[in-house]
């Protein structure tokens, strides 16, 4: 048996989440439709982050442990070519037979966009969640330095949370960009894990500190609160995207 690593680029827009799910499209279940066709065998893929409905990726790993005789290269461009239009397989290679892309994944690196233009793009509209003012980008960045290092992240945990809320943040911080003329931020955030729509949380309390509605003490007061129901709300889920995942 080998063990097959993947990276994956997706438009999540028609998806109703990465995860096989009874009812609904899926990223994983489009992966095992397309590996079946291919090798004639039903397998299991193993993906490194559940990301929600709407949620786009553009370095999503999964693993497959398989009997074919494929090369890597062969994997990559079949698999891609089986897959419908809004999902791609951008890297196949050799793993060890202990990887699993979940858990021995040891960083995550998010990015969320903000369409931050007058008037919004309707090209961006699946992309970029439009907010029409002004934001105090230099405050955005004072509250999301206070995200570095290891915290307790209860107070942007979503509903149904299991297990410990400890997570090790690396980095943090939000900067202007563009996109065909259009005015965007991009809040990027990378930790050894997330938990349960995290980013939305946190992206929905800093646009309260962008909007100066809320100061970069009572956001970290916020964090070592612990309280969920003192942030902001869970912002929509087509603004974020999972950019890579980093292993040993």
């Amino acid at each position: 048996m080998r063990n097959i690593a993947l990276r994956i680029e997706y438009d999540g827009t028609d998806f109703a989440g990465s995860q096989l799910q009874a009812n609904g499209r899926t990223v994983q279940g489009e992966l095992e439709q397309a590996w079946e066709q291919l090798t004639q065998a039903q397998e299991r893929m193993h993906l490194a982050g559940r990301t929600d409905a709407g949620v786009h990726a553009r370095g999503q790993v999964a693993n497959v442990w398989t009997e074919t005789q494929r090369d890597a290269g062969t994997i990559q461009r079949a698999l891609t070519a089986i897959l419908p239009h809004d999902i791609a397989v951008r890297e196949a290679w050799d793993v060890s037979s202990d990887f699993h892309a979940r858990h021995t994944a040891i960083r995550r690196d998010y990015r969320f966009l903000i369409d931050n233009g007058r008037v919004a793009s309707p090209l961006l509209r699946h992309h970029a969640l439009h907010v029409a003012r002004q934001l105090d980008v230099a405050a955005i960045n004072g509250a999301m330095a206070t995200l570095l290092g290891t915290h307790d992240f209860a107070a942007f945990a979503g509903a149904g949370q299991e297990g410990t809320t400890v997570r090790t943040c690396y980095v943090a911080h939000c900067q202007p960009c563009e996109v065909w003329g259009q005015p965007l931020l991009a809040i990027d955030i990378a930790a050894n894990a997330f938990l349960r729509h995290m980013v939305r949380n946190i992206v929905g309390t800093l646009l309260q500190v962008g909007d100066n509605k809320r100061g970069i003490e009572d956001f970290a007061a916020l964090l070592e609160a612990r309280d969920r129901r003192k942030a902001g709300d869970t912002i929509p889920a087509h603004g974020l995207y999972l950019m890579s995942v980093t292993y040993p």
